[in-house]
């Protein structure tokens, strides 16, 4: 096939499902629905707040302190393991006696409910203030997790377009003047560009969020975080990407489509369970950043809790690209060999064995 027959074909064909999804109402309302939760995400917590903030009380003048308030108060023992539960962050701080009177202990950030409540000006140590906070963290898993989820599905609108060719007989005009897997690329890259487009507005817009809710210490740590999950981001998608259209081009209704897309919807509901689960645990963390299906949200996410160095990031990328070009070639053979069958759902094995 020559190459440049082959590069203007992808072109044309990507260039044509831009055009066609840009058009449509769903696509525009889907983008504005992933924006509006971003910053609901983000703002929503510190408007309604949540449960009565968590604090430890040490001694009769910190309990005494504390009286009347409407703190979760917990007295402990002594100062250690007040300091144990607010590393461990059950306890949001902990009220210690401080000379005549109390002080606060917290981990990152000055709590100033707690401070509030003491009604006075008592000092506050920060354990550590470099450690991102549970609450942060909780926020941002769930905004990688989302977002990968939301573009992960949005995948569909592949295998759709592609059964709407068959269903409709277009293909049959479209394989008459491109290669079949010219169409296949073309789709692939048209989707990865909006995708890639999608990604960058909400890089672009996610520390806009973060500042409106009140987070403007995350966003020192967030930005590198972002700066990874984009890529992963799009590595992820072209993975799907691939199987999305197989999923379209093994059957040739819309009503069988169902069918053909468990897998692939399992493949991107399960990272995002995964890594909501298991964010906690550092140990299967380490172990989801090198699955290439589960990577384009746990690498992110251990690099927004600083628990991985870049090289690291840099190796679980390389993993996922060596992935997506298997997957992509495997696909492409599948698609090239089911795309113009018609009838029923077409079994992997026989639509492998077919020629293009």
């Amino acid at each position: 096939m020559d190459r440049r027959r082959f590069v203007s074909a992808t072109r044309l064909v990507a260039e044509r499902e831009v055009k066609t999804l840009v058009r449509t109402k769903g696509f525009w309302i889907g983008f504005a629905v992933i924006v509006l939760g971003l910053f609901a995400m983000s703002i929503l917590p510190t408007v309604f707040g949540g449960d009565r903030t968590k604090v430890a009380a040490v001694g009769t003048a910190a309990t005494e302190a504390l009286a009347g308030s409407d703190l979760d108060v917990r007295t402990v023992s002594d100062v250690d393991a007040a300091s144990a539960l607010v590393r461990s962050e059950e306890v949001e701080a902990a009220v210690v006696p401080s000379g005549d009177g109390v002080k606060v202990l917290a981990l990152d950030d000055p709590p100033t409910d707690v401070v509030a409540a003491l009604r006075t000006a008592p000092r506050v140590e920060l354990l550590d203030p470099q450690a991102v906070g549970q609450g942060q963290k909780t926020v941002t898993v769930m905004v990688f997790a989302v977002v990968f989820l939301i573009f992960g599905m949005g995948g569909a609108a592949i295998a759709t377009s592609t059964v709407v060719e068959k269903q409709t007989r277009i293909v049959e005009i479209l394989v008459a003047t491109v290669p079949v897997r010219a169409l296949l690329a073309g789709k692939i890259v048209g989707h990865t560009v909006l995708t890639l487009a999608q990604a960058v507005v909400l890089a672009v817009l996610a520390p806009i969020a973060l500042r409106l809710g009140g987070h403007q210490e995350l966003l020192a740590v967030v930005a590198p975080a972002l700066g990874w999950f984009v890529p992963f981001l799009v590595l992820g998608f072209l993975l799907l990407a691939g199987m999305w259209a197989v999923a379209g081009s093994v059957v040739s209704r819309q009503e069988d489509l169902g069918s053909s897309m468990g897998l692939v919807v399992m493949l991107v509901i399960g990272p995002y369970f995964g890594v909501m689960t298991f964010s906690d645990d550092a140990t299967v963390m380490h172990v989801l950043s090198y699955v290439p299906f589960t990577s384009a949200i746990a690498m992110p996410v251990r690099m927004f809790a600083q628990q991985a160095a870049a090289w690291e990031a840099l190796l679980a990328m390389g993993l996922l690209a060596g992935t997506v070009v298997l997957v992509v070639l495997l696909a492409s053979r599948i698609y090239s060999g089911s795309l113009l069958h018609t009838g029923g759902k077409l079994a992997l094995k026989k639509a492998w064995a077919r020629e293009e």
